[in-house]
Order: structure tokens, then C-alpha cells, then sequence
């Protein structure tokens, strides 16, 4: 299931920067590299206007192969290479406290590495079923007739 979610993270960094990071709940980084990517659209890609302004998608095509120099082609694909790469080995747990393992002041999930709510039998994050702990047998109360 981790390879799953970590495929899924990566691919949809590659299609929009952040998306990952918000599929695996790291809102932060979410935040900063669809910050990076938006404001590398802003500054590189033409504007709305001149898109507008041309005729056939072919031309839009054409202008936007025209406009964005080489330096902004760099900045963009590095933007979305970084994130993705990110985002799919964070899914994975790398670096080992890149899920929350390293900061938690109670008991934490095994599957996930973040912090619990004991009232619960499950965690919250990733919706791994917990088991009890091992002192916590509950002893049944025999049948009464």
C-alpha cells in the first residue's frame, strides 16, 4: 500500500507541484512548491493577455515555445522534478523522520510513524488497524445460565 500511495504521490506532483505533498498530508511543503511552481508560471510563461490574444491553440502552442527561454524551461521542470521526487520518497518514509516518527510524545502508528489517539483502534492518518498492546488482554466474563 505504501508503493501505492507513493506512486500516487509522485505522479500527481508531475502534473500539478504540491498535490503529492497534499495527498500525504505535509500541508507545508503542499504549500510551498504550488507557491514555487505558481510563481514560476508568473514570471516565465507569457501573459494571459498575449495568450489570449492568439488565434488557434497552435499559435498558443507556438508562442509558448517562443516566449519561455531556457532558464524558465529549467526553472519549471525543476520545480515539478523536485517536488515529485519529494513527495514519492516522503510518501515512503525517507528520511526516517519525515512522517512524524521523530516527534511524538506518545505511543505511535507502525505502519505510518505518527503520533496516536489511544481511544481509538485505528490511526487517524493512514487507517492502519492498531492492535493492543500485549498487557491489554481483556479476559471474557463467563456465560452465565
Amino acid at each position: 500500500m505504501s508503493w501505492l500511495r507513493a506512486l500516487a504521490a509522485g505522479g500527481l506532483s508531475v502534473l500539478f507541484p504540491g498535490a503529492g505533498h497534499a495527498i500525504i498530508r505535509d500541508w507545508l511543503r503542499a504549500l510551498v512548491f504550488a507557491g514555487l511552481y505558481l510563481s514560476a508560471i508568473v514570471l516565465f510563461l507569457p501573459s494571459f493577455e498575449q495568450l489570449a490574444a492568439a488565434g488557434s491553440m497552435a499559435e498558443r502552442a507556438e508562442l509558448l515555445g517562443a516566449e519561455i527561454d531556457t532558464i524558465g524551461q529549467f526553472v519549471l521542470s525543476f520545480v515539478v522534478l523536485f517536488a515529485a521526487i519529494d513527495a514519492t520518497f516522503r510518501a515512503l518514509g525517507f528520511p526516517p523522520g519525515s512522517n512524524g516518527a521523530g516527534n511524538a510524545d506518545g505511543p505511535t502508528c507502525p505502519q505510518c510513524g505518527k503520533e496516536l489517539d489511544q481511544d481509538l483502534a485505528f490511526c487517524h492518518w493512514c487507517t492502519a488497524r492498531l492492535e493492543p498492546p500485549e498487557g491489554d488482554d481483556v479476559e471474557e466474563e463467563p456465560a452465565h445460565t
